[in-house]
């Protein structure tokens, strides 16, 4: 009984050792923000990338591993191909129909935006994932403070 999960949400005296942890979590808006600084989605401090590709294995501040597993960051993927493919449509419409752009005009142009764009946010969208998936389910992030 003093295992489960009866005592650890209801009140002070059960489950000390997670609900400190549990309580730090933040808003969306806070993990958000974070994701956006390229920040750690737990603190708030450490930098989760040390150059423009590579990760830092683990926060400096809180020691959080950022290299969460095989596989973890192909959410990221889709999130970086779905704003690519949004802006990219969204200026296809508005440059060809509300400027009256040729293709001809538009193609070198978005072209270059489809290769150069996921370079750029390849970082951001690591971290938005991250943060995310800390917002979503942060005891993934509390159990692992070794």
């Amino acid at each position: 009984m003093t295992d489960g999960n009866d005592g650890a949400g209801q009140g002070d005296s059960g489950g000390d050792d997670r609900t400190p942890r549990l309580a730090k979590q933040s808003g969306l808006g806070v993990t958000l923000g974070r994701a956006a600084r390229l920040r750690c989605p737990r603190c708030g401090n450490g930098k989760q990338f040390r150059n423009l590709f590579q990760m830092h294995p683990r926060c400096s501040d809180c020691g959080l591993r950022f290299e969460r597993g095989p596989g973890y960051f192909l959410g990221s993927a889709y999130i970086n191909y779905g704003l690519t493919c949004l802006i990219m449509t969204l200026s296809y419409f508005s440059l060809h129909f509300g400027l009256g752009w040729s293709n001809r005009q538009l193609a070198p142009w978005l072209v270059a935006f489809c290769v150069l764009f996921p370079l750029f946010f390849f970082r951001y969208a690591r971290s938005f994932w991250m943060g995310l998936d800390y917002w979503f389910d942060p005891t993934s992030f509390a159990q692992e403070h070794e």
